[in-house]
């Protein structure tokens, strides 16, 4: 089992960059065109300086609008699963800000919002924010019937139903929506600066990748490129711990 979990992807993994270093060696494919894994490793010690700074800026816009998203979606959802009235007449707003593109609506941000960094977080958060919410609700409502007899029995406030029954039942939907969540909010933070076209010391691998495409150096977009994927790797290994955490205490306290 270890084996199959473990060694086989990594083998994979092993064999494929193999086949990429020798297939760029035996062709002869200029770097500009298709750089070899060992001239991406070494652009990105090259400039290891930079691209580190522009990963710790990107960082903190994904985890900042992650966080964002977790505290609004959790709270709306709250509210709509107390009063379906409010959910009726504010949800299809929140659909709206889903089925956007947020590359149409960057563009509006920026030119709304002085801050640029205010208006990257704004984008990475729309891109977050709907899965948790959606999920929170399923989660809020997905309770055993006879559950809700119990506690409408022993006469339980609307506060004590939604944080004794309510919150527990929705936890493993909140969890899952938030392993959605991590990911799209890089893929948010990355689109916005990319449309921004930001440029400068204070910005992400998003503006990393345009300078290096821009100079055509290749190997410089791929190691950004490397670094951005190890982080979507890194934020849903995170949250896949943490979901296995809480899940398995929340099954053992069951």
């Amino acid at each position: 089992m270890k084996f199959q979990q473990i060694w086989l992807p990594t083998i994979v993994c092993v064999g494929c960059l193999l086949g990429w270093e020798l297939l760029v060696r035996w062709a002869q494919i200029p770097a500009y065109t298709l750089p070899a894994p060992t001239a991406v490793i070494e652009s990105l010690v090259l400039n290891w300086s930079s691209l580190a700074a522009s990963w710790w800026f990107t960082v903190k816009i994904t985890f900042s609008a992650l966080g964002l998203a977790c505290a609004g979606g959790v709270l709306i959802a709250a509210v709509f699963a107390l009063s379906p009235q409010i959910e009726r007449a504010f949800f299809p707003l929140a659909v709206v800000l889903q089925v956007t593109p947020i590359v149409a609506v960057a563009p509006l941000i920026l030119i709304y919002v002085e801050s640029t960094m205010t208006a990257l977080l704004l984008c990475a958060w729309i891109v977050a924010f709907f899965p948790i919410l959606s999920n929170t609700i399923i989660g809020l409502r997905s309770i055993d019937a006879n559950l809700v007899d119990l506690f409408r029995l022993y006469r339980a406030t609307p506060w004590q139903r939604l944080t004794l029954l309510r919150a527990p039942c929705a936890l493993p939907y909140f969890l899952a929506g938030v392993k959605i969540s991590g990911g799209l909010s890089l893929i948010g933070a990355v689109t916005a600066e990319m449309v921004a076209g930001a440029a400068g010391r204070d910005t992400g691998l998003a503006s990393r990748i345009l300078e290096a495409s821009f100079r055509t150096e290749t190997p410089k977009m791929f190691a950004a490129l490397v670094l951005l994927v190890a982080t979507g790797i890194l934020i849903f290994f995170i949250f896949n711990l943490l979901s296995t955490l809480l899940l398995t205490r929340y099954a053992q306290s069951d």
